[in-house]
Formats: structure tokens, sequence, C-alpha cells
């Protein structure tokens, strides 16, 4: 090294190193100081890293900081990134890697000359002197765990590492208890250059020295502050303050720059100091299995957690107009939220299959969440009191057998409405109740569980189209495999390049490989099964509801003594009913679901009322007028619901009735020669069905008992013989 006097070694940081290392080995001092060099690394870079947080803390007012709860900012906003937290962590990690990459200069200055000095001097221990460097990097590791952990992970001992609290955290129904493990002063953090603290501190010694001469010494209250501050080099409990909360969510913020400096530390590195360039950031891939997924995973199960808890997870959302077309429950809502969130925090990170098992996980968990308030719902409530899992009428035949296929075959021809599957349908459900007939708590009549069953539909269909619109293949070149050779081999993600951040205007997409997507697209169909199931079930109930409460009319008296202008109760609960369904249908599903539902309603009452004509014990003359009261007011209802319907052969059949028994043979004389096209057609059971209420009230009567036997057993002779 030559001596020139023109120059400033002070301006040249790297000669004026190189200068002091060739005057301590001139004076045999350079072992010294190399060695103290290396006793002071721990300290000095805990003392940079306090003052750089300092620094940021000053430099960013705390009001700007996101310090909302995480899960309220998820449901609310759908956002990760705040803006406050986002500029915060970034300064506080570029400012804090450039002074980090100047240090690592300054000790490639002193790894180079001393090398230099110790092959000079033919040593032939040079690793003695030349250890420094592999010390820098053991505690960039160490502070780059401890910043990344400190600010990625939610755990309660994390508080003890905090400065920052929460004020919004906070519950109003639990006592305000101070956290006893929780620190909440640090004499090391006090500026102890502060006026004030100067004024305080003199004075305080005035007054010992007054009181207790030669109790505390200059010496010892400057060992406090340096107690402190040596507890980093001691392994002791080393903390930092946090300048925002943590959150799984600062993993977006914090990986770019802190891959960003392993990079450029690369070229730093001297090629002799025992350091593989290959493994600089393999440490990282380890934090991120081993501290980023597990907290991940529990981010994503403690918020979907916390959705169910809530009372009003199945209640309407009050704000569903800003994202779906009709009322979608609470829940579902926020929960798609939260996965749109996931989605774009994994958008900024190196794709691996990992990743998307906790979102996939969580997918099922809420299915399974909402099957099982789906099967509550319906459930029978006498199968509670016997410990069994036993479903309503409406929902066990729409869940499944014979009648599923039908309504399936319903929804795909949903355009015509006289398909040959509803007439199935409808002779389906007039036998099935005939032979069981329903009970009135096997009706969910009540409007409560009709909205709710209308949510669970609007839910699954709008989730499940949420879903598809962010699902993304990715190809197999951009997913993070682990070697076939080697199971166990670490993820290499450090080696990957990072994506751009993700923007609000950018369109979310969930990556997902060839066999996630298969999970994916299943939990999909799933949640489709689910809504046509909740669907099916109001398809079915309110023909059960029309079925019962029609039997229950048929079997009011027939045979009255004076003419009535009144219809039959039953009928008008069941118009009620009919009103108060439609009016919650209408409401909660679209215009084709609302189709799907009413359309039949009145074919349905129309095959009911004559097939089921039996039921009727009695009727005469006046009580037939009653019977065709109940069917205009039906019908009339019905057209409000379903359009321009009528109960064509319901009425011609009592007209008969009022006709009189010679006209029922008659009418199957005119069927036997060959009914018109417009004719109503009743089957041979029917009429003999008519012939006999025809002779119902004579043969009630004893005087007139014999002669109508009579003339009923030859008018049901001469029907035979013209069948």
């Amino acid at each position: 090294m030559n001596d020139d006097a023109t120059l400033n070694l002070q301006a040249d940081t790297f000669r004026y190193i190189h200068m002091l290392l060739e005057a301590l080995d001139r004076l045999g001092c350079l072992d010294v100081a190399v060695h103290r060099i290396e006793q002071r690394l721990p300290v000095e870079l805990f003392n940079i890293v306090d003052r750089t947080i300092q620094e940021v803390d000053l430099g960013h007012l705390a009001h700007s900081r996101d310090t909302d709860r995480l899960d309220t900012a998820v449901s609310a906003h759908g956002s990760f990134g705040a803006k406050g937290r986002s500029d915060v962590l970034d300064d506080l990690l570029w400012t804090l890697y450039s002074k980090f990459e100047a240090i690592a200069e300054g000790h490639r200055v002193i790894h180079d000359v001393v090398s230099g000095i110790a092959r000079r001097h033919g040593s032939r221990r040079p690793d003695d002197l030349t250890g420094s460097f592999r010390e820098l990097w053991k505690l960039y590791q160490s502070e780059l765990r401890s910043l990344l952990h400190d600010y990625l992970t939610t755990n309660d001992n994390n508080s003890t590492r905090a400065g920052l609290s929460a004020p919004g955290s906070s519950n109003s129904l639990q006592s305000n208890r101070r956290d006893r493990l929780k620190r909440v002063f640090n004499l090391a953090e006090v500026d102890q250059k502060a006026s004030n603290l100067t004024n305080e501190q003199e004075d305080l010694d005035k007054i010992l020295q007054t009181s207790v001469p030669g109790l505390v010494s200059k010496q010892q209250r400057g060992s406090v502050n340096r107690s402190s501050k040596d507890r980093a080099s001691k392994g002791g409990p080393a903390t930092h303050k946090l300048l925002t909360e943590s959150s799984v969510f600062n993993i977006a913020i914090l990986l770019p720059p802190s891959l960003s400096f392993l990079q450029r530390l690369k070229d730093i590195v001297p090629h002799d100091s025992g350091i593989a360039i290959s493994t600089l950031t393999s440490f990282l891939d380890d934090f991120l299995v081993n501290v980023f997924l597990p907290q991940l995973e529990e981010t994503v199960a403690d918020l979907c957690a916390e959705l169910y808890r809530t009372l009003d997870a199945f209640q309407e959302d009050p704000h569903w107009r800003q994202q779906a077309m009709k009322p979608i429950l609470r829940s579902t809502f926020t929960f798609f939220s939260v996965i749109k969130t996931f989605c774009r925090l994994l958008d900024g990170i190196p794709q691996d299959p990992s990743f998307i098992q906790p979102i996939l996980t969580q997918l099922v968990s809420y299915y399974d969440r909402c099957c099982g308030w789906f099967k509550s719902t319906v459930r029978r409530s006498s199968s509670t009191a016997r410990g069994t899992e036993e479903l309503k009428p409406a929902a066990a035949m729409a869940k499944s057998g014979e009648l599923k296929d039908m309504l399936n075959t319903q929804w795909t021809n949903a355009s015509s409405n006289s398909s040959p599957s509803m007439q199935k349908e409808i002779e389906y459900l007039v036998c099935k109740t005939h032979e069981s007939p329903i009970a009135p708590v096997d009706i969910i009549s009540d409007r409560r569980t009709v909205t709710s069953l209308c949510l669970l539909y609007s839910s699954m269909q709008w989730l499940a189209n949420g879903l598809s619109q962010i699902r993304y293949a990715v190809p197999e070149s951009e997913i993070v495999k682990r070697a076939s050779s080697r199971p166990q081999q670490i993820r290499r993600w450090t080696l990957l390049e990072l994506k751009k951040p993700h923007h609000e205007e950018e369109p979310i997409h969930l990556p997902l490989n060839q066999e996630a997507a298969v999970t994916f697209d299943g939990i999909i169909q799933s949640m489709r099964t689910l809504a046509m199931d909740a669907l099916f079930t109001l398809q079915v109930d309110i023909r059960c509801g029309i079925v019962h409460m029609l039997a229950q009319m048929l079997k009011a008296p027939y045979s009255l003594s004076h003419p009535t202008h009144n219809p039959d109760p039953n009928v008008l609960s069941l118009n009620a009913d009919l009103i108060s369904f439609d009016d919650n249908v209408s409401t909660y599903l679209h215009l084709e679901e609302h189709r799907f539902i009413t359309a039949g309603l009145a074919a349905l009452v129309d095959a009911f009322l004559v097939s089921n004509a039996s039921q009727v014990r009695s009727m005469n003359a006046n009580g037939c007028g009653r019977m065709q009261l109940n069917i205009l007011v039906l019908q009339q209802n019905l057209k409000a619901i379903e359009g321009d319907v009528s109960l064509p052969r319901s009425a011609h059949f009592f007209e008969l009735f009022v006709e009189g028994p010679d006209a029922v043979v008659a009418k199957a004389k005119a069927k036997a020669k060959g009914a018109g096209p417009n004719d109503v057609d009743f089957s041979l059971e029917e009429m003999k069905t008519l012939l006999e209420l025809c002779h119902s009230e004579a043969l009630e009567q004893r005087e007139s008992s014999v002669q109508a036997k009579k003339r009923l057993e030859d008018q049901l002779r001469q029907l035979e013989d013209i069948s």
C-alpha cells in the first residue's frame, strides 16, 4: 500500500479500512482487532436494526398504518396490503437491507485484506482471521428470520416482541386484564440524549447524593442501558419494536426485498469464505416451509372458523346487492372475500401445491357446514328425539330416488311446462301421498325455512360461479416440484422469479395444478348439487303442502242442508300459503327458478281433486256447489302465481255430478264412440267414483238406500260393459 499525502483516506472507506488493517498488522494487533470485530458484531448489528426501526417509525405517522384486526380487514375490504402498512414495511426493509449490504461490502474488504496479509506472512491457518464474514452471514440469517417471523406470525407469544397494540382488537365483553408476560417498557429504548431525560437524571442524582451518598455511581447507571443491549450477544431475549401488525398477508411485502438483498449478497460473498453461494437462499426456503406454510394454514383456518362463530353467519347479508343479483348468506359473501384475499396473496409468490391445500381444505369445510345446515333445516322434529337424521318427506324425495331423476329432467327442459316428466311427477306424488299421507309437521311451511332454502340455493350457486371464475390451471412448468428421487428435498422457491404485486383492478386467479384442479372442480360440483337439493326440496315441498291441504278439504262434509257462498277454510289457508310462498320465492330466486318451482301447480290440483274424489264421504247439490266454489277460488289464486291456467278436469267432473248419474253414463258412451278433441277425458275408476258420489246421499237415507243401491249397481254394470 503506497503512501499518498494528497489523498483523503476518510473519503474512501475501503482504502481507509485497508490502511487501518495494515497499521494494526504492523503493530501486531491484527488478530486482536479481528476477534474484537467478531465479538462486537451481534451487538452492533442489533443496534443498527433498532436504530433503523426508530428512524422508520419517526418517518411514518402512526395513524397511517393499518392496525385494524386482520379478519375485519379481510371481511370488510378483501384486501391484504393496506397502503400504510405496505409503505412502512417497504421503507423498513429496503433501508435496513441497504445498510446490511454496505456492512457486507465493508466486511468483504476486511476479508480480502486480512486474507492478503495472512498469505503475505505465510500463515498456515488463515481461517482464524478470515471467519468474520461467515459470522456476519449467520447474524444476517438470524435477523432475517426474526424480521420475517415477527411480521408474519400472529401467535400470542409474539406480544413479548411487539411494541404495537391494536386498539380495535379488544372486546368490550372481556375483562381488560394486562398480560403480565407482555413487555410494556424497555430502558434501552429510551433516548439518552433527550433534554427532559437529562434534567430528570440530574435531579435524581442530586437527591440520591444528598440523602444516601455513594448509593449509585455514574458507572452503575450506564451499565443499566448497556445490559439491555448486550443481551443480543449473550443470547438473551433481544427484542425489536414492531411497526405494523403481524399478518401472514405481509409475505407479499416482505419477500421481494428479502430476495433482492440475498441475490445482491451473492456478488459480495468472498469465494474463499467457506459459504456456498448456491445455499445463500436455502434458509429462506426452509423458513417458508416451516414457518410461513403452517402460519398460512392457521390463518386460513382461523378466519374461516370465525365466520361460523357469528350468530348471523347463515342469515341474509345486508350488503348482498354489492356482489350478487339475489340475496345470499352473510357467511358466503365473507368466505369468498377470504378466498379472493388469499388468491391475491398467492398471486404474488412462487406457486406451490402446498399453498393451495389450506384453501381446498376450507372449501370442503365450508361445504360441509352448509350441508349440515341444510340437513338441520329440513330434519324431521321427531328424528331429533330419536337421535336419527331422518329428513322431511320433501327433502328425502328430492335428494335421491326416482323423483330426483324426474326433477333433473324438468330442470333441463325448464322451458317446456308440459313435459312428460312433469306429468310423471304429479302421478308419483299423488300415488306416494296416497300410500303414506303427509303429516302437517312434515311440511316446510314457515316463511323462515323457505327463505333459508332460497338463500342456500342462491349462495351455493353464487359461490360456485365465483370459484369457477377464479379457477386457473397452472402449467406444470410454473409449479415448484419435488425431485422424484429425493422426496424430502426442500422446495427452492427463491430460485424462481417473483411476480409483480397484484393490483385491485386486475382479475383474481387461484392457481391450481392438475391434481388440485380435479379436487377443486369436485368441490364446485358438490356445491351445485347442494344448491339443486335445496331447489328441488322447495319444488316438492310446496306440492306436498298442496296435497295435504286438498286432502283436508275433501274430508270436509259436502252433504249440506242449504247453499253456501263461502269456500272451505282449508282452501283459504292453502291460498294464503301459496301467496306467501310465491312472494318469498320471487324475492329470493331468479325468474327461471321461480318458474321451475311454480310450473304445474294447477295441473297437480286438477289431478288430485279428480283422482281423490273418493275421499268425499257424501255429497249433494249444495255440497257440490261448495266444491265448485272451492275450485273456482283455487283457480283464480293459481292464475296469479302460475299465469293463465285453469282446472278443467275437476270443474267438468263436478259439472257431471250436477247433471246426474245418467249424464255420467252418457259421457262414458260418448267416450267409447270417440270423444272430441276438446272433450275432458276420465278413466273408468274416476267414472265409477263419480257415480258413487251421485248416489252417496241417497245411499245414506234408509227409505231410498235399497233403490239407490240397485240403480248404482246397474249403472256400474253399464260402465263395465262400455269399457
